[in-house]
């Protein structure tokens, strides 16, 4: 079974950002400047080669291309049989090397593993300092491409192609699309000039495109001054899940949770705004979206960018009371039989049988919510219990064996009609 007791999953989706978010935004060297000697020569620490150190100085009259990359980024890995390929296909014209910052025994022990076997032949500078501060970027993969000396341009891992290569070993007009990647924590596609203004502040802004944005990858990010918070953020999302993280915060300021089991989709071509945007395509279909409003306007923030939203889509989504059947978990006595005895707190299920110790009882919600495997109702808690629980379940698949194990805890889980917020999402 997956792990599915997991507090506060739909936070962790709309927040993750996939990112490395320790690097500048700017390169220190731009498109179209010399490298410098200390490029050339400078020994650079490697894995996968017959030696422990290496330097560019063999490659000056070839293409260069720094894949940079980390151990976490899925996208990365997926790239690296299409990197090794296209290496040996132009052969000695090019050199394609991987970069990571990560330490030499992180990386040998990840080529180690099983995973990282297949990944054996790809031979990466690791424990890189001096090439990250060349080129900083906010996200990997970042692909520096260099020729003639010359950084000649910067783009995403997807543009490495036989195509993209071809071009501009033959010098002809390039099809890549230069991308210098946005940091997170300044407004989207603000010019930089308008740092520059001394008498000028921030105090609204918005912007609201489709299609995918290169230069940032699928993520969301917050504007916050202390506690407050008065900008929101996603990138590259489907509108769906722009309509879903808006919502989750919409839910949250009323007390109540949202999940897909709370919303309603209208659209007659659903589709067109609710897809899976990590399995590639669709790039047309994506949208992103940047919302700050004034500080003292904060609480507004959420509903104002679902207004914001709807106004310049072609879908309306609303939040609205609904008589929907939904579980309802009670208590049905007095008697306290779940109040946890302590010890470490374990909110997973890891093996049978299926424990929760020492968490709130959130985490229970959690996981009947979280798929439609148990149950496709929503599941709503009137307990009012604020204390840890200790609970166990012999099977955790089957509804009827969930509700009768819980009865031993003085608990019900009863089906009922209730008016509840449901997102609706519809044509205009």
């Amino acid at each position: 079974m997956k792990n599915i007791f997991c507090k506060g999953i739909l936070s962790l989706v709309f927040t993750f950002l996939g990112v490395n978010t320790t690097f500048a935004q700017k390169s220190s060297i731009k498109i179209g400047k010399s490298l410098p000697e200390s490029f050339w020569t400078a020994p650079l620490e490697v894995v996968n080669h017959s030696k422990k150190t290496i330097n560019f100085n063999i490659d000056k009259d070839k293409l260069i291309l720094l894949d940079f990359w980390a151990t976490w980024c899925s996208a990365c890995l997926k790239k690296f049989p299409q990197m090794e390929e296209l290496k040996n296909k132009f052969s000695d014209r090019i050199n394609i090397i991987a970069v990571t910052d990560q330490n030499r025994t992180t990386i040998e022990k990840f080529f180690a593993s099983t995973n990282g076997q297949r990944y054996k032949d790809v031979v990466s500078v690791v424990d890189d300092k001096m090439l990250t501060q060349m080129f900083p970027h906010t996200a990997v993969p970042f692909i520096v491409w260099i020729k003639d000396g010359k950084i000649i341009n910067t783009t995403d891992g997807g543009q490495v192609t036989e195509q993209t290569i071809t071009e501009v070993l033959k010098n002809e007009t390039s099809s890549l699309q230069t991308v210098i990647q946005i940091n997170r924590k300044r407004p989207l596609m603000l010019s930089d000039n308008f740092e520059l203004e001394k008498l000028s502040s921030i105090v609204g802004y918005n912007l609201f495109a489709k299609g995918r944005i290169r230069a940032i990858p699928f993520g969301s990010g917050f504007h916050r001054d202390g506690e407050i918070v008065y900008g929101r953020q996603f990138t590259n999302f489907s509108l769906m899940n722009i309509y879903r993280g808006i919502s989750y915060e919409l839910f949250r300021e009323f007390g109540d949770k949202f999940s897909d089991k709370r919303l309603i989709n209208l659209v007659k071509n659903p589709e067109a705004i609710d897809f899976n945007t990590t399995t590639g395509g669709n790039f047309e279909k994506l949208y992103s979206i940047e919302y700050i409003v004034p500080k003292e306007d904060a609480n507004n923030l959420y509903t104002r960018m679902l207004r914001y939203v709807n106004e310049n889509s072609n879908y309306v989504a609303s939040i609205e009371k609904k008589p929907v059947k939904c579980l309802v978990l009670r208590k049905t006595s007095g008697i306290d039989k779940m109040a946890s005895k302590g010890g470490e707190s374990l909110g997973n299920v890891l093996k049978s049988p299926y424990m929760l110790r020492n968490v709130n009882l959130d985490y229970l919600l959690s996981a009947l919510e979280a798929t439609n495997d148990i149950t496709t109702l929503p599941v709503i808690d009137e307990t009012g219990y604020q204390g840890k629980v200790d609970l166990k379940f012999s099977n955790f698949q089957d509804l009827k064996s969930i509700q009768k194990e819980l009865s031993a805890y003085e608990l019900e889980l009863v089906e009922v009609v209730k008016e509840l917020p449901m997102l609706i999402v519809k044509d205009k």
